[in-house]
């Protein structure tokens, strides 16, 4: 079962015959931002932080489409090296280590091993480049451990490798829960003031000399007409589409969506190490350990000319990567043992390259002032979404003397405020004080939600208070505070989104949620 986003815009309605719809009129905003992907929400924090009324919009739910079908990694890129995006590179590691602080719950350090292949890059290339990756980011020693050269015959990454590979490189990069670092960058602007509306469509949007008067349209085909002083359009894959067809802006810039499929295997290793592949194409598919049990594999890199809102993975991507993981473990991989695929369609600028694999994963802020202000979102990347949002936000706040200065350098995410940034303490703290959790529910709770863990076991003594257990270890409290703090409306919202704990629930335990999560939203 595969979850895809739907986008947060939406082509102007057809009025049915005798269809009346109530009009709701929402108070005047400085800003409204079409998108709930990762661009969207971090600008909605940063922009609320600084002072601005802040409403953002989004068709389907926090997080459903690119910005939850990542290969959940924060990282420089180290293949961008080679197409000497230097300045991206290092960007992307600054940011990597202040996320790490931010949200040392959902983000944490993981080691990549990349097995030598003399034939496709030689053992001194990949030495400078390693050295210039762990040097980009400004890193001192403190951070994380630097790269390093290893006999794959004595270290514990190669015992599922083929014989063939002796040799390798390890280095240090970052993993991270990528729907959740969306919904903790809404949470933390609706905390801040900004009013968050999930599964509502942005229809029409009308640009005056001085404002923007927007329709938006409910689940429920309820409008609401809100006025905005300047417009964000962070919809991603819609990025075009949402200036053509609903604000009706000129524009010369296009975009070129890149599909990127993954496949999740039963586990193919039991350290804690992850790899990186070369491949004969010269394009790197990544093998991570997933959810305890699983293998994680991808990424493709395919043009995509369909309908962003349904990218499947096709057959011969599922070939591709099965094949890419076999040249190097022990264990062959075959489509059959594939448990579960997900696919995202990323906007990336169109930079002309030939590969989709080479074209530039850096961002374009372009602010348009012709009439009110349009500030258009084009590319970006998880890792880079907190800079992307602070040179946003720099851009649009002197045009209304924001209060603020950017503040979102070292403020930690909601759950991430954890003591010296410390999480395995904080864990170890929880833990003991709850004697009565079972080890994995503690630590997934610790992992998800950081101190915001206690909200959900606070006024609880004994496990059997959590509630109903609906599948795996999700308790009815839990899913009460998905629904309450997180925007949570489906039980796929929280068993693909805010969890991955699909992958271990049966068809009938998904229906028994969706009827309580139905009941308990129809009840709020």
């Amino acid at each position: 079962m595969t979850e895809h986003e739907v986008s947060g815009v939406d082509p102007p309605a057809v009025d049915q015959p005798g269809a009346v719809e109530p009009v709701v009129d929402l108070p005047e905003v400085d800003l409204l931002i079409v998108g709930g992907g990762i661009n969207g929400v971090a600008i909605a924090r940063d922009a609320a932080g600084r002072g601005l009324s802040v409403l953002l919009c989004e068709r389907d739910d926090i997080a459903s489409h690119t910005s939850s079908a990542s290969t959940k990694l924060i990282h420089g890129g180290l293949r961008y090296l080679e197409q000497f995006e230097f300045a991206l590179v290092g960007k992307a590691l600054a940011e990597r280590k202040r996320l790490l602080r931010m949200a040392p719950h959902i983000i944490w350090p993981l080691r990549f091993v990349l097995p030598h292949q003399p034939h496709l890059r030689p053992a001194w290339m990949i030495r400078i480049g390693l050295f210039l990756y762990d040097r980009l980011g400004g890193r001192r020693g403190r951070d994380l451990p630097g790269s390093r050269s290893v006999n794959l015959r004595k270290h514990i990454a190669g015992r599922p490798l083929r014989d063939e590979f002796f040799r390798g490189f390890v280095y240090s990069d970052a993993w991270v829960q990528d729907a959740r670092l969306a919904v903790l960058n809404a949470m933390d602007a609706s905390e801040r003031g900004a009013r968050v509306l999930t599964r509502t469509a942005c229809v029409h949007a009308q640009r005056g000399a001085d404002h923007w008067d927007v329709q938006l349209r409910g689940a429920d085909g309820a409008t609401r007409r809100v006025r905005a002083r300047a417009l964000v359009n962070a919809t991603g894959p819609w990025a075009v589409s949402f200036l053509d067809q609903v604000a009706h802006v000129a524009h010369s810039h296009n975009l070129r969506l890149i599909k990127g499929s993954h496949i999740v295997v039963p586990r193919l290793f039991d350290h804690d190490h992850a790899y990186i592949f070369q491949q004969p194409d010269r394009r790197i598919v990544f093998a991570i350990p997933y959810e305890h049990d699983y293998t994680l594999i991808g990424t493709t890199d395919v043009d995509y000319q369909a309908d962003p809102s349904a990218p499947r993975i096709d057959d011969s991507e599922t070939t591709y990567l099965c094949e890419a993981a076999s040249r190097y473990f022990k264990q062959p991989i075959q489509p059959s043992d594939v448990v579960w695929t997900y696919s995202g369609v990323r906007p990336l600028l169109d930079d002309d390259s030939d590969k989709a694999s080479e074209i530039t994963r850096d961002y374009l802020l372009l602010l348009d002032r012709e009439g009110a202000p349009l500030l258009n979102i084009f590319g970006g990347k998880l890792t880079t979404s907190r800079k992307l949002a602070e040179e946003a936000c720099d851009t649009l706040s002197p045009l209304f003397g924001a209060p603020r200065a950017a503040w979102t350098g070292d403020a930690p995410l909601p759950g991430g405020d954890l003591p010296g940034a410390d999480f395995e303490s904080f864990h170890e703290d929880f833990s003991l004080r709850r004697p009565w959790l079972p080890d994995a529910l503690a630590l997934r709770l610790c992992r998800n939600y950081g101190s915001r863990a206690l909200r959900i076991v606070e006024s609880c003594v004994r496990l059997e208070e959590l509630g109903e257990c609906f599948g795996a270890d999700l308790h009815a409290a839990e899913v009460d505070y998905l629904i309450d703090f997180e925007w949570a409306r489906t039980a796929d919202d929280i068993l693909w989104r805010r969890s991955k704990l699909g992958l271990r629930f049966s068809p009938a335990q998904g229906e028994a949620l969706q009827r309580y999560v139905a009941q308990r939203v129809g009840d709020a």
